[in-house]
């Protein structure tokens, strides 16, 4: 596969389990060239995953030795990818969750919309676990709230494809959305600046424990994290409402 010098596809990593040499692989067989960055793993996938990429050169592995968080992770690959001239990525969890076989659709959809973002919209099965389904809901109501809604089809689901330059300036002055609250700070952010999201829908399948499936969701925890980031947004909106309303009725 003839390796794309604008698109690539950047994987953030952290103590996945086996499965993220099925997504890897998944992923490779779909695009050229596939980023992983390694944040701080400590499940004994690092020395796996660099053995592959020694053998695949379109396979490029990024170890950060410290946990610092999945938005930390991304930015750290988006600012390698942006030194390298790269001008899109793609990212998608290492679990296997996110469609591979999207992949080359969504890099299409970017490379003829280049200003957008392509954001997934996870179609369900129906073993996915209800409280989480039913509880994305709430985030995607403030989401787009806080855009007015400009068309955010859904905040949290990582399966997406972000224009580098813009991600990385509002991620570089806003210090927050190095975590969990990454994925839907970024896409109200960037809806602040003017990236427009193109939504396209995409199945995810949630692996049970017995399948090898991880999961780091914390419910308490992380919709702490999401409250919070809520509430710092809904605070900048009040103050931009002026400024979001005059675009919006300028459209």
């Amino acid at each position: 596969m003839t390796p794309s010098s604008t698109h690539l596809v950047l994987i953030p990593s952290y103590n996945p389990g086996p499965k993220v040499f099925e997504t890897v692989r998944a992923a490779r067989q779909n695009w050229n060239p596939v980023w992983i960055v390694i944040d701080g793993s400590t499940d004994g996938t690092v020395e796996s995953l660099q053995a592959l990429a020694n053998h695949d050169s379109g396979l490029h592995v990024i170890y950060l030795p410290n946990n610092r968080g999945k938005g930390y992770a991304v930015l750290h690959g988006l600012d390698a990818a942006s030194a390298k001239g790269f001008t899109h990525a793609l990212t998608m969890d290492s679990d296997g969750q996110h469609p591979a076989d999207l992949i080359p659709a969504f890099m299409a959809e970017s490379t003829r919309m280049p200003q957008c973002m392509v954001l997934g919209v996870p179609v369900f099965e129906a073993s996915a676990p209800r409280l989480r389904v039913k509880g994305r809901k709430v985030s995607n109501w403030w989401a787009n709230l806080e855009t007015l809604w400009a068309g955010i089809g859904d905040s949290l689901f990582g399966f997406r494809v972000y224009p580098i330059e813009p991600l990385r300036l509002v991620m570089r002055h806003h210090p927050w959305m190095r975590r969990f609250d990454f994925d839907p700070e970024a896409v109200v952010r960037l809806c602040w600046h003017g990236v427009k999201p193109i939504n396209v829908a995409a199945p995810v399948h949630y692996f049970s424990a017995a399948e090898g499936g991880v999961s780091h969701f914390n419910y308490f925890r992380d919709n702490l994290l999401l409250t919070w980031m809520h509430a710092r947004l809904f605070f900048e909106f009040v103050l931009r409402f002026p400024l979001l309303l005059l675009r919006k009725m300028k459209k």
